[in-house]
């Protein structure tokens, strides 16, 4: 889909402009595992919003290797009945950093009491799939298991994330209903990059932020030998199940002119014909992240405001108490 002038929202072609001035487009493979953490990733470093507490974490792996987590609640709060979320950052599989959901953190923990997590997972250009997804699930266990230590809801755990967060969300989400070890009370999988095949919206998008040559070379590194076989697992690329039956409550959203529309609006039409609740929203003329980059348009404002909404709304309805162990 080649996005002309005339199908970007008026409020965000400015912005447009002014990422094509500082962004890279059309990133190839080398240039993605050459790329270095941005300045406004270091910047974030030590960034410390006020009003919430950020704890960094170690939690073994299955194989006994370290991983780093964030932990962020409220300061001051001392409840042990809060929902536990865990948040999984973005970056194309390959990149990102788990300090950039500490802003959503603060949103989020300002509507409501909870625990947030957010793990640093292995990136693709460290080592490729599995190793993403059974990092976040292994953070999603560890919650699970620690529930009455970090004050936390058993039954009210919850999995969020934008783009590869997004897709790591639908994947960490269908791993757990195969393992049967953790139930999610529901899942906020944003603009998910879930379809390592061409749709109509990636095919030769041109839309700022993450495009559509970027899409297919950071698929290339996320599977690796996998890539371009008939055997990509649907925890890989979660557009590629065939079962969307016990999947969670969702909640999703889409620009009309992001790569990710098309595989999203798939998604959330098998989980509605599975029987799964979904709320989803697409917002006409808007490209990938545009809440979060051109968050002083009117047209981003809405879509935060419509999120937090729907996030809060479905604490009210949705709980999913944790399976019996037999102990």
């Amino acid at each position: 889909m080649r996005v002309t002038k005339d199908m970007i929202h008026p409020e965000l072609r400015l912005p447009k402009k002014l990422i094509h001035l500082l962004s890279t487009p059309n990133r190839t493979e080398e240039m993605i595992r050459n790329q270095k953490a941005s300045s406004v990733l270091r910047i974030m470093k030590y960034l410390k919003p006020a009003g919430i507490k950020v704890e960094e974490k170690y939690i073994s792996r299955p194989d006994d290797s370290q991983m780093k987590l964030y932990i962020v609640t409220r300061k001051n709060s001392n409840s042990n009945k809060r929902p536990g979320i865990l948040s999984i950052h973005g970056g194309g599989y390959s990149g990102g950093d788990p300090l950039q959901d500490i802003i959503q953190a603060k949103v989020i923990l300002g509507l409501v009491d909870g625990v947030f997590i957010t793990p640093d997972y292995r990136r693709s250009v460290e080592a490729p799939y599995p190793a993403a997804v059974n990092d976040c699930y292994t953070a999603l266990k560890w919650m699970k298991d620690h529930t009455v230590q970090l004050g936390i809801r058993s039954d009210q755990l919850i999995v969020i994330g934008g783009s590869a967060g997004g897709g790591l969300t639908a994947a960490t989400t269908l791993m757990a209903r195969e393992k049967g070890e953790v139930n999610i009370a529901f899942q906020m999988p944003l603009y998910p990059m879930i379809d390592d095949r061409p749709t109509p919206s990636s095919i030769d998008n041109n839309a700022p932020i993450y495009d559509g040559i970027t899409n297919q070379s950071n698929w290339k590194i996320y599977l690796g030998d996998l890539y371009g076989t008939d055997h990509i697992p649907a925890t890989a690329a979660p557009a590629r199940a065939d079962d969307f039956t016990g999947l969670p409550p969702t909640i999703s959203m889409a620009g009309s002119i992001d790569p990710f529309h098309d595989e999203t609006v798939t998604y959330v039409d098998n989980l509605r014909r599975a029987g799964i609740p979904v709320e989803f929203r697409e917002f006409i003329g808007a490209w990938h992240g545009f809440e979060g980059i051109a968050f002083w348009t009117k047209i981003a404002k809405e879509a935060n405001k419509w999120r937090n909404e729907k996030f809060v709304e479905y604490l009210s309805k949705y709980t999913a108490p944790q399976p019996d162990t037999g102990f």
